[in-house]
């Protein structure tokens, strides 16, 4: 599977970019505060959601730092606990996308057991919620990465079967 293919999968109902799965460590940081870390799950060309202990509220810019990308500045568009989406200034090129996707070619068992566990928060964090923007966003994330983990699963048993066979 390619990485366009990749991208091609996931629900892009409200996307200018359908996002593609992804665990990348990196930190945002608002002008005059110092950096907080985060966790990218999914980014597409225009933005990316992250999980962040604590950070900016929504509607606040800062600047997104991860290894092999440029840093960029972006706008919080909404957040929900301890999850957040992020819309780049300036969309990345299509071949940055690509190459932090190739890097990261396929999730490890870990990885795809965090997916899990995101999905598992969420859909909790949804259900007590029950009304409101949050519990639709959370849903939504909830929703997408049990997809996400269901798929790497299969494409990292497909890859251990292919190593052995």
């Amino acid at each position: 599977m390619t990485d366009s293919d990749k991208r091609a999968d996931v629900d892009t109902e409200r996307r200018r970019a359908p996002r593609a799965a992804l665990r990348l460590s990196a930190t945002i940081r608002e002008p005059g505060r110092s950096r907080v870390q985060v966790r990218i799950i999914d980014m597409s060309t225009h933005g990316c959601r992250i999980e962040a202990s604590s950070g900016a509220p929504a509607e606040a810019w800062v600047l997104l730092s991860v290894a092999g990308l440029e840093s960029q500045y972006c706008r919080i568009v909404w957040r929900a606990h301890e999850f957040a989406g992020l819309e780049f200034a300036s969309p990345i090129a299509e071949a940055v996308l690509d190459r932090l996707l190739k890097d990261q070619d396929q999730l490890t068992e870990s990885s795809v057991s965090e997916l899990r566990s995101i999905a598992n928060r969420t859909h909790r964090l949804a259900t007590v919620e029950s009304h409101g923007a949050d519990s639709k966003t959370l849903v939504e994330l909830s929703q997408k990465c049990a997809v996400d983990a269901v798929v790497e699963g299969l494409r990292l048993g497909d890859s251990k079967h292919a190593d052995h066979g």
